[in-house]
């Protein structure tokens, strides 16, 4: 099995930046497609961006787009989130998300089989 584990949570202000990171760790393929997904109190999880296996490929649900950028070091096996510009509707749990044995990039929950614990991220006004 593979674990991932976030970090990089926290206290940030409005307009304000952070970079998550996710480091997995047993048994992993770094050809495997990774993900973010946010989920507030409340609300069901969210898919925030993917990226492929390889790195080449990302995608960002429409509310990111030009703000976070998703990467991946497979060398180090670890997913990065940079997010930029945050708003306080981003408050949420960040979860990081694997796939197993796909390195094409899925917006869908059920698509990951692998996931963090999560990280709170707050951002206030």
């Amino acid at each position: 099995q593979v674990q991932l584990v976030e970090s990089g949570g926290g206290l940030v202000q409005a307009g304000g930046s952070l970079r998550l990171s996710c480091a997995a760790s047993g048994r992993t393929f770094s050809s495997d497609a990774m993900g973010w997904f946010r989920q507030a109190p409340g609300k069901e999880r969210e898919f925030v961006a993917a990226v492929s296996g390889r790195g080449g490929t990302t995608y960002y649900v429409d509310s990111v787009k030009g703000r976070f950028t998703i990467s991946r070091d497979n060398a180090k096996n670890t997913e990065y989130l940079q997010m930029n510009s945050l708003n306080p509707g981003e408050t949420a749990v960040y979860y990081c998300a694997a796939r197993k044995d796909s390195a094409i990039i899925t917006r869908g929950l059920n698509g990951y089989d692998y996931w963090g614990q999560g990280t709170q991220v707050t951002v206030s006004s």
